[in-house]
């Protein structure tokens, strides 16, 4: 079951349930842990000679249920990623990609194995703590792109600034200066299904980089969209959104788009079984 990211950054809210752009900015009163952020930064102070290395996960592992009805998803892990570059994780459906790009992102706590980003493993923090650090690190562009229906263009993009408790004002005209850097200007006031897949696809784009993260994750972005469609926006987000300050990881099964990659792991049963330069 897909969950949207943003539920799970605020651990209650799903698109279906917000109605009012003034419920966004009382969540985000609700979730400004200030306590939590102090104590993320407190724990990466120190950590800071992570020599370019945005993700570092060592054998990491996952298991769902318990005895015979046990099953490993993710078995051993082990990988980096640089900022700077964007990282496919490839291989066929169900062979862990999505369970291991959420134990990297701070949804999913692995079975064994740790997760350091930025010098600062992340699997130490309680959820307080982690709920900052996808707020704040980490943004998350996914296949269904969990618009919030009811709410336009622009106010979508304007969540992640309201979940801190920014400025309504403040944030929409951001979110509207986001969209036209993905090529929607104009279109802030827009609702969702006024959208093409593709456009919706780019106001999810906006939203994951709207709080400048340096970390940004895609899940199958490709997987709703025609082949040209797809190329189109991947080609967009390696030449507009990644930076030398920034880390992409891509999972995704589509072969078409490889060519936009720097490096790829491929994975099967829960294991890499490989990794090739893409176009270095």
């Amino acid at each position: 079951m897909r969950v949207s990211p943003y539920a799970l950054l605020v651990d209650v809210v799903m698109p279906s349930k917000i109605a009012s752009p003034a419920e966004i900015h009382c969540v985000g009163k609700w979730t400004r842990r200030t306590d939590g952020i102090r104590r993320w930064l407190m724990a990466t102070e120190g950590a800071r000679s992570f020599g370019g290395q945005a993700i570092v996960a060592r054998d990491l592992t996952k298991s769902f249920g318990e005895g015979e009805a046990k099953v490993t998803a993710v078995k051993g892990v082990a990988f980096s990623a640089r900022f700077g570059e964007m990282l496919f994780i490839v291989g066929p459906s169900g062979s862990g990609k999505t369970t291991l790009l959420s134990m990297i992102s701070g949804i999913l706590r692995p079975t064994s194995g740790t997760v350091t980003v930025k010098g600062a493993d992340i699997w130490t923090q309680d959820s307080d703590q982690l709920a900052d650090f996808r707020l704040h690190t980490i943004g998350f562009v996914f296949q269904d792109y969990h618009l919030f229906p009811r709410l336009t263009a622009a106010e979508n993009v304007a969540i992640p600034l309201l979940l801190r408790d920014q400025d309504w004002n403040e944030s929409i005209t951001a979110a509207n200066k986001y969209l036209e850097i993905v090529g929607l200007k104009g279109r802030g006031e827009v609702l969702p299904v006024k959208l093409s897949g593709g456009e919706q696809q780019r106001v999810a784009i906006a939203r994951a980089i709207v709080s400048g993260p340096e970390i940004l994750i895609f899940d199958e972005p490709t997987a709703s969209l025609d082949g040209d469609t797809g190329k189109m926006i991947i080609d967009f987000v390696k030449k507009n959104v990644l930076n030398e300050k920034r880390c992409i990881l891509i999972v995704t099964h589509d072969a078409r788009i490889n060519e936009y990659a720097d490096r790829i792991i491929h994975m099967e049963d829960g294991r890499i079984t490989g990794l090739d330069k893409g176009s270095e």
